[in-house]
This record gives structure tokens, C-alpha cells and sequence, in this order.
């Protein structure tokens, strides 16, 4: 009874040192988005500021044209999100409960990817970008124009290969009993059928999860849309984030204030979903 107490104990010490630690630098955000410009000018470091100047939000909020950059956000991450679910969840339900030839040789090849950071396949993404015939005045053979680039076509379409939501797919709907498949089958549901009618009400955990993970993901991308994007209207949150790096120095207190604006959407989205989420970690645990 004893070492079990002292077993809680121990855990519950090491629990609140780590939630003390991961805390830390969001209160350092917070705090540094209150101070004044004078305190950044005298090279003394505090943790708390002198004097708490809460019109820093508003000020950051005016350095740029945020409405266009919240706009151009939420526009890719709905949809980038939204389609990268629908192909993930197909793929995974393909994968995990139907046979066909060579199988499990193109799932290998489809988890090399996780393996291949995006700055190795940059560059030629950005030219398939560039000669997409017919569009951002392209002829039929992909000359003469921009193509996707600079489009929400750019920032979307590559964001909809996921191949850690494929994989999750598959690790979720591989350990249901085949008795699902064969009452469908009983009841003259073809596979298409089966998905939307048995599995798909059943994939609200995977889907949080995933989503949570794919919004975090597109949300936060600075990478593709410095590349993809020329033009002020097509910045997205994170490159709007860089209106506070001058030629001098950076207004550290105006950059805090944004970067917590621009993380509310991420903050509200995680504690809605959060039960979805808990439960689709807990339940692949336990099958795995």
C-alpha cells in the first residue's frame, strides 16, 4: 500500500514537472507580447513585463492585411484537410479489408514516403506546378505560363497525399471482425457500399485524429507556400508572420501577439476534438 502511494506520487511529481516545462514557453509568448518596445532597448531580460501593454494585439493585428491571410488559411486547411480524410480513409479501408495482388509491396512503397523529407521533392513538384497544361495560361503542353503556382491549387493538391493517414486508416479498420463485411455482403453491399454504410459511421475517432494532426500540419506550413506563392493575396498565416522582421531587427512583442492570434483556430479546434482524439489513441493501443 505504502510503495503504491509512493508510486503515484512519484508519477504525479513527474507529471506536473513535465506540464511545468511544456507550459513554459507559452507563458513566455504571452509575456513578451505585453511588453513595450523600451524593454527589448535596455538588454535586460525579465520574465514578467514592466508595464503590460495589451494594445500590442491591436497593433499587430494593423502591420498587415490579416483578413487575407486568415481568409487564404482557412481555405487551404478546410479543404486540404477535408480531401486528405476522404483519400486516406478509402485508401485505408482499401488496405486493410480487401485482397488484391501485390498488396502489401505498394503499402511499403506508400510508407517510404513518410521516410522522405519535402524538401527532397520540392523541386520537381514545383515544376510539375509550373506546366500544368491549360491553366495560369499554359498552352496543352504546359507552356508558356505559371501553372498552379501562386493558386490555392498549389497549396491544396499536394497536401491531399497523406500517407500517415492512410496508415492510421488501415491500422483502425484492419482489426475489425470480418463478420462486418460479410453481413454487408449477405445484404448485397458492394465494397463502396460497405464503407459508407458500416465503416464510415464508425471512423469518427480516426477522423479526429487524423485531422487534428493533417489541420496542425497545413495550418502551420511556411515551407510550400514560400514557394508555391509570389503575391501578398496568396499569403497564408505563417508568412504573414514575417511583416515583423525589419531591416533593423524584429519587433518581438508585435511577432508574440500574432503567432497567439494565429494559434487560437489550432487551440479551439484541439479542445473540441479532444475526446475524438484521446479515444482513437487509446483504441489503437489497446488493438495494437
Amino acid at each position: 500500500m505504502l510503495n503504491n502511494r509512493k508510486s503515484k506520487m512519484i508519477a504525479y511529481i513527474l507529471l506536473i514537472i513535465a506540464s511545468i516545462i511544456m507550459i513554459l514557453p507559452f507563458l513566455f509568448i504571452i509575456f513578451t507580447s505585453l511588453k513595450g518596445d523600451t524593454e527589448f532597448v535596455s538588454g535586460q531580460f525579465t520574465f514578467l513585463p514592466k508595464a503590460w501593454q495589451f494594445e500590442n494585439y491591436v497593433a499587430a493585428m494593423q502591420t498587415a492585411a490579416w483578413g487575407t491571410y486568415f481568409k487564404n488559411s482557412f481555405i487551404v486547411t478546410f479543404f486540404g484537410v477535408g480531401a486528405s480524410i476522404v483519400v486516406s480513409l478509402l485508401a485505408g479501408y482499401t488496405f486493410a479489408r480487401m485482397n488484391f495482388k501485390g498488396k502489401n509491396v505498394i503499402f511499403i512503397i506508400l510508407l517510404l514516403g513518410l521516410m522522405v523529407p519535402p524538401q527532397a521533392v520540392i523541386i520537381p513538384q514545383f515544376i510539375i506546378m509550373k506546366h500544368i497544361p491549360l491553366f495560369g495560361g499554359n498552352d496543352l503542353f504546359g507552356m508558356g505560363g505559371n501553372g498552379w503556382l501562386n493558386t490555392y491549387y498549389a497549396l491544396i493538391i499536394p497536401q491531399v497525399a497523406a500517407p500517415v493517414g492512410v496508415f492510421l486508416s488501415r491500422q483502425f479498420y484492419q482489426y475489425f471482425p470480418k463478420s462486418l463485411d460479410e453481413a454487408a455482403y449477405m445484404d448485397g453491399a458492394g465494397p463502396i457500399r460497405t464503407f459508407i454504410s458500416v465503416y464510415l459511421p464508425l471512423s469518427g475517432p480516426v477522423i479526429a485524429a487524423f485531422g487534428i494532426l493533417k489541420t496542425v500540419h497545413i495550418w502551420n506550413d511556411f515551407f510550400h507556400p514560400l514557394i508555391y506563392t509570389n503575391t501578398a493575396e496568396m499569403r497564408t498565416v505563417q508568412l504573414g508572420l514575417q511583416a515583423f522582421q525589419g531591416e533593423f531587427g524584429i519587433e518581438f512583442n508585435l511577432l508574440m501577439a500574432a503567432t497567439l492570434v494565429v494559434s487560437i483556430p489550432l487551440i479551439i479546434m484541439f479542445f473540441v476534438f479532444q475526446k475524438h482524439f484521446v479515444q482513437s489513441l487509446l483504441s489503437s493501443s489497446v488493438k495494437g
